[in-house]
């Protein structure tokens, strides 16, 4: 174990490993393209979703069964089909990404609206408010904390599975996964499993200190 460990820790610290195609700063810049990108996207789908069915109260139980279908979908699975379905491409790898992380997002942001206090919507609309006044002024900025717990819920598995990637013969981190265990390489294997760990925890921090931040002044919500 000790040997595993020192071994670990001279490729992780080595200077060779860190440039090139091949390297680590490479592959890293490579895992998180795919990450972001793919929790932009179900950003894009997930939170007009959310806030929908949140202010309306229509399909929440077609919507919230739908995010919990998509949060057993097998990962792996998924991308053979599609990559069956369109060939090699990235594709493959975004849509499982994207259908890992829209349930996060849809089920915090519909949280969030619920859990805004149907006083103070009813009191907006006393003042005047339309339908759409009520959700961007009075809805949206007292369930962003829920909101952003999704985001950051979504882009956290979202980093943690990016390397089904390398499944399909693309980059990031997962390569070293999937190479060192084609190599019987357990030391690469570990380094691989070691930086996608690290990764994941340093975004995690990095938003949730963001998100104390931002709310630090604003008193919490009670359902």
């Amino acid at each position: 174990m000790y040997e595993l460990i020192k071994n670990l820790g001279g490729w992780l610290t080595s200077g060779t490993q860190w440039s090139g195609s091949d390297g680590i700063a490479h592959r890293l810049a490579e895992h998180l393209q795919y990450s972001l990108l793919a929790t932009l996207i179900a950003a894009a789908i997930g939170l007009p979703l959310g806030l929908l069915i949140g202010h309306t109260g229509r399909g929440a139980f077609v919507a919230i069964n739908l995010a919990s279908f998509g949060r057993a979908l097998p990962t792996v699975g998924l991308v053979v089909l599609v990559f069956l379905a369109g060939g090699l491409s990235m594709l493959p790898v975004y849509v499982a990404l994207v259908a890992l992380a829209v349930p996060s997002i849809v089920t915090n942001t519909y949280a969030g609206m619920t859990a805004v206090d149907p006083d103070v919507k009813d009191a907006a609309r006393g003042q005047g408010m339309r339908g759409h006044q009520v959700l961007l002024q009075v809805e949206l900025p007292l369930a962003l904390p829920l909101i952003m717990t999704g985001l950051r819920l979504a882009l956290i598995q979202v980093v943690a599975t990016a390397t089904i990637a390398a499944y399909v013969s693309f980059g990031g981190l997962g390569r070293y996964v999937f190479d060192g265990l084609a190599q019987r390489d357990l030391v690469q294997v570990l380094g691989g499993a070691v930086l996608v760990a690290a990764v994941a925890i340093v975004l995690d921090l990095a938003l949730s200190g963001l998100q104390r931040l931002l709310f630090r002044h604003r008193p919490a919500q009670t359902a």
